[in-house]
Protein backbone atom coordinates (compact mmCIF):
# COMPACT_ATOMS: atom_id res chain seq x y z
CA UNK A 1 0.00 0.00 0.00
CA UNK A 2 1.27 3.37 -0.99
CA UNK A 3 0.90 6.06 1.86
CA UNK A 4 0.53 9.73 1.77
CA UNK A 5 0.95 11.64 5.28
CA UNK A 6 -0.04 14.77 6.14
CA UNK A 7 1.06 16.67 8.74
CA UNK A 8 1.32 20.30 10.56
CA UNK A 9 3.94 19.64 13.43
CA UNK A 10 6.88 18.02 14.75
CA UNK A 11 6.08 14.95 12.83
CA UNK A 12 6.45 11.95 15.89
CA UNK A 13 3.36 10.07 14.34
CA UNK A 14 5.24 10.40 11.20
CA UNK A 15 8.58 8.89 12.60
CA UNK A 16 6.15 6.01 14.19
CA UNK A 17 4.67 5.27 10.72
CA UNK A 18 8.16 5.93 9.25
CA UNK A 19 9.61 3.39 11.56
CA UNK A 20 7.05 0.60 11.08
CA UNK A 21 7.33 1.20 6.98
CA UNK A 22 11.28 0.42 7.43
CA UNK A 23 10.15 -2.83 8.39
CA UNK A 24 10.93 -5.69 6.15
CA UNK A 25 7.27 -7.44 6.85
CA UNK A 26 5.34 -4.05 6.81
CA UNK A 27 2.71 -4.01 4.25
CA UNK A 28 2.54 -0.38 3.30
CA UNK A 29 5.53 2.45 1.92
CA UNK A 30 5.32 6.02 2.65
CA UNK A 31 5.27 7.87 -1.08
CA UNK A 32 4.73 11.85 -0.36
CA UNK A 33 4.14 13.65 3.19
CA UNK A 34 2.78 16.66 2.68
CA UNK A 35 2.81 19.76 5.20
CA UNK A 36 0.66 22.64 5.39
CA UNK A 37 3.21 24.51 7.16
CA UNK A 38 6.78 24.90 5.72
CA UNK A 39 8.43 25.18 8.92
CA UNK A 40 6.83 21.42 10.22
CA UNK A 41 9.41 19.59 12.37
CA UNK A 42 8.14 16.39 10.30
CA UNK A 43 9.53 17.47 7.39
CA UNK A 44 12.95 17.05 8.54
CA UNK A 45 12.10 13.64 9.50
CA UNK A 46 10.92 12.56 6.08
CA UNK A 47 13.66 13.63 4.03
CA UNK A 48 16.03 12.17 6.72
CA UNK A 49 14.23 9.05 5.63
CA UNK A 50 14.88 9.26 1.98
CA UNK A 51 10.84 10.34 1.69
CA UNK A 52 9.63 12.78 -0.53
CA UNK A 53 7.91 16.18 0.77
CA UNK A 54 5.73 18.83 -0.21
CA UNK A 55 4.54 21.78 1.65
CA UNK A 56 1.19 23.49 0.71
CA UNK A 57 0.52 26.49 2.39
CA UNK A 58 -3.27 27.09 3.12
CA UNK A 59 -2.54 30.37 3.46
CA UNK A 60 -1.85 30.62 -0.70
CA UNK A 61 -5.61 29.62 -1.56
CA UNK A 62 -8.99 31.32 -1.37
CA UNK A 63 -11.11 28.21 -0.57
CA UNK A 64 -10.17 25.12 1.56
CA UNK A 65 -11.29 22.92 -1.47
CA UNK A 66 -8.53 24.55 -3.76
CA UNK A 67 -6.33 23.79 -1.27
CA UNK A 68 -7.38 20.24 -0.68
CA UNK A 69 -7.04 19.98 -4.98
CA UNK A 70 -3.74 20.91 -5.03
CA UNK A 71 -2.79 18.32 -2.30
CA UNK A 72 -5.05 15.40 -3.69
CA UNK A 73 -3.07 15.89 -7.11
CA UNK A 74 0.37 15.86 -5.39
CA UNK A 75 -1.07 12.64 -3.49
CA UNK A 76 -1.85 11.35 -6.84
CA UNK A 77 1.14 12.23 -8.90
CA UNK A 78 2.85 10.15 -5.80
CA UNK A 79 1.25 7.17 -6.47
CA UNK A 80 -0.68 7.24 -3.09
CA UNK A 81 -3.80 5.22 -2.52
CA UNK A 82 -4.30 5.52 1.21
CA UNK A 83 -3.73 8.61 3.72
CA UNK A 84 -2.69 9.27 6.76
CA UNK A 85 -3.24 12.02 8.83
CA UNK A 86 -0.70 12.82 11.21
CA UNK A 87 -1.04 16.16 13.62
CA UNK A 88 -2.24 17.69 10.22
CA UNK A 89 -4.33 20.96 11.68
CA UNK A 90 -6.42 21.49 8.82
CA UNK A 91 -10.32 20.72 8.11
CA UNK A 92 -11.06 18.91 5.13
CA UNK A 93 -13.43 19.57 2.41
CA UNK A 94 -16.30 17.40 2.02
CA UNK A 95 -14.46 17.08 -1.51
CA UNK A 96 -11.54 15.57 0.00
CA UNK A 97 -13.14 13.50 2.16
CA UNK A 98 -14.83 11.73 -0.90
CA UNK A 99 -12.27 11.32 -2.97
CA UNK A 100 -10.32 9.36 -0.38
CA UNK A 101 -13.57 7.93 1.30
CA UNK A 102 -12.30 4.50 3.09
CA UNK A 103 -8.67 5.47 2.20
CA UNK A 104 -8.19 7.48 4.86
CA UNK A 105 -6.94 7.44 8.64
CA UNK A 106 -6.40 10.26 11.54
CA UNK A 107 -5.28 9.61 15.16
CA UNK A 108 -7.27 11.74 18.01
CA UNK A 109 -5.56 12.08 21.05
CA UNK A 110 -9.03 10.60 23.14
CA UNK A 111 -10.70 8.03 23.51
CA UNK A 112 -13.67 8.70 20.80
CA UNK A 113 -16.58 9.41 20.53
CA UNK A 114 -15.37 11.54 23.84
CA UNK A 115 -13.84 14.54 23.59
CA UNK A 116 -13.86 15.09 20.11
CA UNK A 117 -11.91 18.51 18.58
CA UNK A 118 -8.97 20.64 20.60
CA UNK A 119 -7.82 21.07 24.07
CA UNK A 120 -8.86 17.51 24.71
CA UNK A 121 -6.09 16.90 27.54
CA UNK A 122 -7.41 20.14 29.24
CA UNK A 123 -10.94 19.08 28.96
CA UNK A 124 -10.16 15.50 30.01
CA UNK A 125 -8.79 16.41 33.03
CA UNK A 126 -11.40 19.35 34.12
CA UNK A 127 -14.31 16.49 33.44
CA UNK A 128 -12.56 14.27 36.09
CA UNK A 129 -11.65 11.31 34.04
CA UNK A 130 -9.93 8.51 35.33
CA UNK A 131 -8.79 7.07 31.65
CA UNK A 132 -8.07 8.82 28.37
CA UNK A 133 -6.29 7.84 25.66
CA UNK A 134 -6.00 8.03 21.67
CA UNK A 135 -7.94 7.04 18.84
CA UNK A 136 -7.55 5.70 15.24
CA UNK A 137 -10.55 6.34 13.00
CA UNK A 138 -11.48 6.59 8.89
CA UNK A 139 -12.12 9.82 8.04
CA UNK A 140 -15.27 11.13 7.43
CA UNK A 141 -16.49 14.76 6.68
CA UNK A 142 -17.70 15.66 10.20
CA UNK A 143 -14.68 16.33 12.90
CA UNK A 144 -13.43 12.98 14.83
CA UNK A 145 -15.86 11.10 13.29
CA UNK A 146 -15.49 7.81 11.64
CA UNK A 147 -15.23 4.16 11.79
CA UNK A 148 -12.87 3.34 14.65
CA UNK A 149 -10.41 0.96 14.05
CA UNK A 150 -7.58 0.51 16.87
CA UNK A 151 -7.81 2.57 20.51
CA UNK A 152 -5.31 2.56 23.52
CA UNK A 153 -6.48 3.71 26.99
CA UNK A 154 -4.44 5.60 29.17
CA UNK A 155 -4.31 6.02 32.98
CA UNK A 156 -5.08 9.66 34.35
CA UNK A 157 -2.43 9.92 37.09
CA UNK A 158 -3.15 12.48 40.61
CA UNK A 159 -1.18 15.15 39.92
CA UNK A 160 -1.65 15.27 36.46
CA UNK A 161 -1.07 18.40 33.80
CA UNK A 162 -2.42 18.55 30.06
CA UNK A 163 1.28 18.44 29.24
CA UNK A 164 2.10 15.11 31.06
CA UNK A 165 -1.08 13.56 30.12
CA UNK A 166 -0.40 14.45 26.30
CA UNK A 167 3.07 13.09 26.79
CA UNK A 168 1.95 9.77 28.25
CA UNK A 169 -1.24 9.65 25.60
CA UNK A 170 1.63 10.34 22.64
CA UNK A 171 3.75 7.39 23.53
CA UNK A 172 0.48 5.30 22.80
CA UNK A 173 -0.03 7.18 19.68
CA UNK A 174 3.16 5.76 18.61
CA UNK A 175 2.17 2.30 19.42
CA UNK A 176 -1.27 1.72 18.11
CA UNK A 177 -0.78 4.20 14.63
CA UNK A 178 1.51 1.74 13.02
CA UNK A 179 -0.66 -1.13 13.95
CA UNK A 180 -3.72 0.27 12.89
CA UNK A 181 -1.99 0.81 9.75
CA UNK A 182 -0.99 -2.47 9.36
CA UNK A 183 -4.35 -3.77 9.75
CA UNK A 184 -5.61 -2.24 7.27
CA UNK A 185 -2.96 -2.67 4.61
CA UNK A 186 -3.46 -6.44 5.07
CA UNK A 187 -6.92 -6.11 4.34
CA UNK A 188 -7.91 -7.40 7.58
CA UNK A 189 -10.52 -4.46 8.20
CA UNK A 190 -13.80 -4.06 6.17
CA UNK A 191 -16.36 -1.32 7.48
CA UNK A 192 -19.97 -2.87 8.20
CA UNK A 193 -22.78 -0.43 9.01
CA UNK A 194 -20.17 2.31 9.58
CA UNK A 195 -18.14 0.03 11.89
CA UNK A 196 -15.19 -1.86 11.80
CA UNK A 197 -15.04 -5.25 11.39
CA UNK A 198 -11.23 -6.75 11.90
CA UNK A 199 -10.02 -10.13 10.76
Amino acid sequence: MKIGVLISGRGSNLKALIDACAKADFPAEIVLVISNKENAGGLDIARAAGIATKVVSHRDYDTREAFDHVMNDALLEAGADFICNAGFMRILSDWFVAQWHDRQLNIHPSLLPAFKGLKVHERVLEAGCKVSGCTVHFVRPAMDEGPIVAQAAVPILEGDTPETLAARILEAEHGIYPEALRLVAEGRVRIVDERTVIR
